[in-house]
């Protein structure tokens, strides 16, 4: 009896770890089409882990807010492209600007260098950084290029921001009017966590574990 219930306070206590992991991503698991869930403890979002392939800022936009994620028992619709902290055009290499690198106040900056531990081109003193690039994607299906951001720029009508995979650079570039048809990717994020599947699997398998116990003292009564 003392074993069963050792086991059970044990793998409890294993579930109890694995939810508070230290690292600020967090994989829930994966939804009904087999894509990530990521959620990021720092900033209180979840990723959608997977990249929509590349279309124009509007349809991108547009497929961020239509997309339904079945995850456990949950379906969740609240989801929307990244957000960038908008500004007047000022480049920069040191983080502190709205344009360059090293940016991380937008979500994918965010993301990029300070979850993944990826490298821009440049680094805070403006030098080359010849280890620069998505290196490390995580659990999350990434491609190395651009991705819209759900942030237009409001110094300059019919420009979004944008946030290169490639190689950490943040910029704006314009989505309607002449020559704006250009395709970037896209991912989805949604604020909050969301609701996983194994505090029920833990209860069930603690059931089956004392429904054990009582099997066993029957059988030996017998």
């Amino acid at each position: 009896m003392k074993r069963i219930f050792g086991l059970l306070m044990a793998l409890m206590m294993v579930w109890g770890f694995s939810g508070q992991a230290q690292a600020t991503l967090i994989l829930r698991g994966t939804d009904t089409l087999g894509n990530p869930l990521i959620y990021d403890n720092d900033l209180n979002i979840t990723w959608y882990g997977n990249s929509n392939l590349p279309n124009i800022w509007q349809n991108q936009v547009d497929w961020a807010s239509a997309l339904t994620v079945n995850f456990g028992s949950t379906v969740y619709t609240d989801w929307r492209l990244p957000a960038t902290v908008d500004g007047e055009y000022n480049y920069g290499y040191d983080g502190t600007t709205t344009v360059g690198y090293n940016i991380t106040n937008s979500e994918m900056g965010h993301l990029y260098y300070t979850e993944l531990g990826n490298l821009g081109a440049e680094d805070t003193s403006g030098a080359w950084q010849s280890d620069q690039g998505l290196k490390h994607p995580g659990d999350f299906i990434l491609s190395n290029g651009p991705y819209w951001s759900g942030t237009e720029h409001s110094a300059a009508l019919g420009w979004a921001w944008y946030f290169s995979f490639y190689n950490g650079f943040q910029n704006t570039i314009k989505t309607e009017g002449t020559y704006a048809e250009i395709d970037y990717y896209a991912l989805a994020v949604r604020p909050g966590n969301v609701v996983i599947p194994e505090p029920g699997t833990m209860f069930l398998l603690g059931s089956g574990l004392i429904g054990l116990v009582g099997f066993r003292r029957t059988f030996r009564k017998r």
